[in-house]
């Protein structure tokens, strides 16, 4: 059983939509609340932090590096974005005041101890970090439970992050992630989230989603996710990166209720239900006499056919096996053959 703070997550359970805060506060504790207030507006379960402390996450290399969605490198972006530890601290303090689980992505060490000193009640392992094993011993040793995502990354990488969590007897599941931002619809690959969940059966997965609609991750709830996660913003007029590909308080409601819906809807294998006997007595057709049958008679395509209802004796299904049979009795017009007419 895969559980965050009580809330259990399977195949049989309604798909937990995480909204990924993350970097979309900018760095400022008053915006990251009012992003708080309209994931708790919008019915989220989760809120999902990223804990960056830099000095601990990048080498002076970083400043040379930029992101493919950004004019700035990833040491200055996430510099600006990065939150203190008693402003994370407070943020988590109100995300919980709202009912809401408080999660974060740690991209270091010291991330991972301050998470720990928050006694968060589980760790989000970005995609960045899926083959970072020397972090993910780390994380495995305190025994959470573990959300990896797993872009970037094959079964094969993925297989051996695997054996740190099992090694370290923690419960964990995973997310298919494409780490573009936004990630092209074509590039999506949710049969790479079945190859994933085919390959390690039983793990709850899902998929974090960094296109511009809901619709990978209801199509993903389709194929059996359990977790779905996208970048939430109270609004899109904010500046930052991530923005773009961030879902806002109505399309996060969405997502929840569409999501509960599809789970409903999947499923299941092709036979009749019992539900459908009532559409079925009036929708399917019975064999019928089409003329005056004497006793006696054979029965042709001239004097029987197929009508509604399907309440009769002799079922669609059955009429050419008829065919070429004799009349036990005489039949009026109209009239659905029984079992007994047939000699």
């Amino acid at each position: 059983m895969f559980e965050i703070q009580g809330r259990k997550i399977g195949y049989d359970y309604d798909p937990l939509v995480i909204a990924e805060i993350g970097i979309n506060h900018g760095g400022s504790l008053s915006v990251a609340k009012e992003m708080v207030d309209a994931a708790a507006r919008a019915g989220v379960e989760i809120v999902k932090h990223q804990t960056h402390i830099i000095e601990d996450e990048m080498s002076s290399e970083a400043r040379s590096i930029k992101p493919g969605n950004a004019d700035i490198s990833i040491y200055e972006i996430m510099k600006s974005c990065a939150l203190t530890e008693d402003e994370e601290i407070e943020m988590q303090r109100y995300v919980n005041s709202k009912g809401m689980i408080f999660i974060s992505s740690p991209f270091s060490r010291a991330a991972v101890d301050r998470l720990e000193r928050m006694k968060v009640p589980a760790f989000k392992i970005g995609s960045g970090e899926c083959n970072n094993y020397p972090l993910l011993n780390h994380i495995a040793s305190l025994g959470k439970p573990v959300i990896l995502s797993t872009g970037m990354n094959s079964i094969d990488s993925i297989k051996k992050a695997i054996e740190i969590f099992e090694k370290h007897k923690v419960a964990y599941s995973l997310l298919h992630t494409t780490n573009l931002y936004p990630t092209p619809n074509n590039l999506v690959r949710l049969g790479a989230m079945t190859e994933m969940a085919d390959s390690f059966r039983g793990v709850p997965f899902g998929l974090s989603d960094h296109t511009l609609t809901n619709h990978a991750c209801l199509g993903a709830v389709a194929l059996g996710a359990s977790i779905l996660e996208r970048h939430f913003t109270d609004h899109k007029q904010r500046i930052g990166p991530d923005i773009i590909c961030s879902m806002d308080e109505i399309e996060c409601r969405e997502l929840i209720e569409g999501a509960k819906i599809i789970k409903q809807q999947r499923g299941g294998n092709k036979s009749p239900l019992k539900e459908e006997k009532v559409t079925i007595d009036f929708a399917f057709a019975s064999v019928c006499t089409i003329a005056p049958i004497t006793k006696g008679d054979i029965f042709t395509k001239d004097n029987i056919w197929v009508k509604r209802p399907g309440t009769g004796a002799i079922k669609a299904e059955f009429y050419e096996t008829i065919l070429g049979k004799k009349a036990g009795r005489d039949i009026k017009n109209d009239i659905q053959l029984e079992l007994s007419d047939i000699s």
